[in-house]
């Protein structure tokens, strides 16, 4: 059922897209089907260019025939569709479980819209259930992890910090080369706040609140497609 939801979502969200868009192209398991459509889409003649947000999104779309760019080469795009963790209130939103919200939030911010597409058990009325991602850089990892700890104790987490590993107990490695650290807070009664409080932290190079980026988000359950706008 979760997967027919994300599909679901995904073509409604298709249909935002016309021909000669500049597209971002998000990264996990729901965009991944937005890919997969729009694949569908540009075989059948559709004339479109994207920037992926991950080279898996990057490897999909190539195997698809979806042309390419970068933000180097196209620095404004007309749509961004990505999937995410958690939609709160005002859109506001917590991505990076596939830890790609560095290059996700870059291209989010180069286009005129970011539509989200997710299937409703990720609404949500406050944001921080789902653990918060902060990508962080390799150096000084004790000094920052100490530093985020602080700053989850002020904000009253609920839980701790802890380094993302992988299946074969080794860190996980974004594509930027950075690590991620998951902040388990319960409850971010004040997200704004926080995003302002993580940029602040040197070792930080980007983190999992997406706020004031998100238009649109297309919700799918089991009575249909419901259409959230910011």
């Amino acid at each position: 059922m979760g997967k027919d939801l994300k599909r679901q979502a995904a073509a409604a969200a298709l249909s935002e897209v016309r021909a000669g868009m500049k597209l971002g192209l998000g990264t996990g398991s729901t965009a991944w089907h937005f890919v997969d459509l729009l694949g569908e889409r540009v075989r059948a003649g559709l004339d479109c260019i994207a920037v992926p947000t991950s080279e898996a999104t990057a490897a999909q779309a190539r195997g698809l025939g979806i042309a390419l760019t970068s933000l180097d080469e196209t620095p404004e795009l007309d749509l961004t569709i990505d999937g995410a963790d958690e939609i709160g209130p005002g859109l506001g939103l917590i991505k990076g479980a596939g830890g790609a919200m560095l290059r996700e939030k870059i291209v989010a911010a180069a286009s005129k819209r970011m539509i989200v597409i997710a299937d409703r058990s990720k609404l949500v009325a406050t944001l921080g259930r789902f653990p918060l991602p902060i990508e962080v850089d390799r150096f000084g990892l004790g000094a920052t992890r100490f530093a985020l700890e602080r700053i989850l104790a002020r904000h009253h987490g609920e839980g701790a910090v802890k380094l993302r590993h992988v299946v074969s107990g080794e860190p996980f490695v974004t594509d930027g080369g950075h690590l991620i650290v998951d902040a388990f807070f319960g409850r971010i009664s004040d997200p704004e706040a926080l995003s302002a409080d993580l940029r602040d932290v040197p070792g930080v190079v980007g983190h999992g609140l997406f706020l004031k980026l998100c238009t649109r988000a297309y919700v799918a359950g089991n009575d249909g497609v419901e259409t959230i706008d910011a």
